[in-house]
């Protein structure tokens, strides 16, 4: 660490393990703000169903890039890395720290290191995966990649057809797998980052999740998913928590299985936000019941804060 330049601290891991709670208490002990780097809750339309913090804890601490676009905007992680540095440089002269916090990994990624590079290849690509997409449905393409990207399968969000296009556009393009593109080099920083990382037994996290979805759905998560359905081709809104209730909306399944199937997914989401975070050897591990307190003398320690 360079004691001479800023710190950004970055709290992640996966969904409903506490980063909100854990990452206002960390920025009130810094005097500082936070960077939310959570690519589900930077849409104004959701707000339930992507666990956006409270009108309580939003006022506990300044925060960024919560409900600042629309799903009727295209936004995409390039966008944020070059929103959230210029933010930074601007955060950073007048606090020595920022807090960053979310479980989209590639958008803290971004940040942190900066996007990877992947070569230009025919638009036409696109054009036919689209058509196939249309045509046979998302099972198709999940079930190529699987096969010709099995390391990148376990990492990406298999039901963002967005993310499942851009990686099979690149394979079949270059004839190399998308993964083989990820982190060959790091773009420099003039902040250091600090990572922690908060965990729990998978039971404990698959039970939080399950909980959340609840009292989602008791907060009106299905009224909510109601309103955005004539928009449900947005990309925003591919994700899982609306497009389970569309299915429901279509009459394809019931109500009680589509909330089943939102609890299923969201478990199999944090599988993958694990598999993600625990590739990075820099993240610092804490349990999710450690008492904020300790993580911060910790980071401070560590720091020489």
């Amino acid at each position: 660490m360079n004691p001479k330049q800023p710190l950004l601290i970055c709290v992640v891991g996966p969904t409903a393990i506490g980063k909100t709670k854990l990452a206002i208490a960390l920025a009130n002990a810094f005097s500082t703000e936070i960077i939310s780097a959570d690519s589900r809750q930077f849409y104004n339309e959701m707000s339930i169903g992507t666990a956006v913090p409270s009108a309580d804890e939003l006022r506990a601490a300044p925060h960024h890039f919560i409900q600042n676009k629309s799903i009727f905007e295209d936004y995409s992680v390039g966008d944020f890395e070059k929103e959230a540095l210029a933010l930074l440089t601007r955060l950073f002269k007048k606090h020595k720290v920022v807090v960053m916090v979310g479980g989209s990994g590639l958008y803290v990624d971004a940040v942190v290191t900066g996007l990877d590079y992947f070569p230009e290849v025919a638009s036409e690509i696109r054009v036919k995966l689209n058509s196939e997409l249309t045509e046979n449905g998302i099972e198709t393409l999940q079930r190529e990649l699987k096969e010709v990207d099995p390391a990148y399968f376990e990492q990406v969000d298999i039901y963002n057809p967005h993310r499942l296009v851009r990686a099979l556009q690149i394979y079949r393009g270059t004839g190399k797998p998308y993964s083989s593109f990820l982190k060959r080099k790091k773009s420099n920083r003039n902040f250091d980052t600090f990572f922690i990382g908060l965990t729990a037994e998978r039971e404990i996290i698959y039970n939080r999740i399950n909980r959340r979805v609840d009292a989602m759905v008791t907060n009106g998560l299905i009224e909510e998913a109601q309103t955005l359905l004539p928009h449900k081709q947005r990309n925003a809104l591919q994700t899982v928590g609306y497009r389970e209730l569309f299915e429901f909306f279509d009459e394809n399944i019931t109500l009680a299985e589509a909330i089943s199937e939102i609890k299923k997914n969201t478990r199999r989401f944090a599988k993958r936000q694990i598999t993600w975070f625990k590739k990075n050897e820099a993240i610092n591990w804490f349990n999710y019941e450690t008492e904020a307190r300790e993580i911060l003398n910790f980071i401070k320690e560590k720091n020489a804060l």
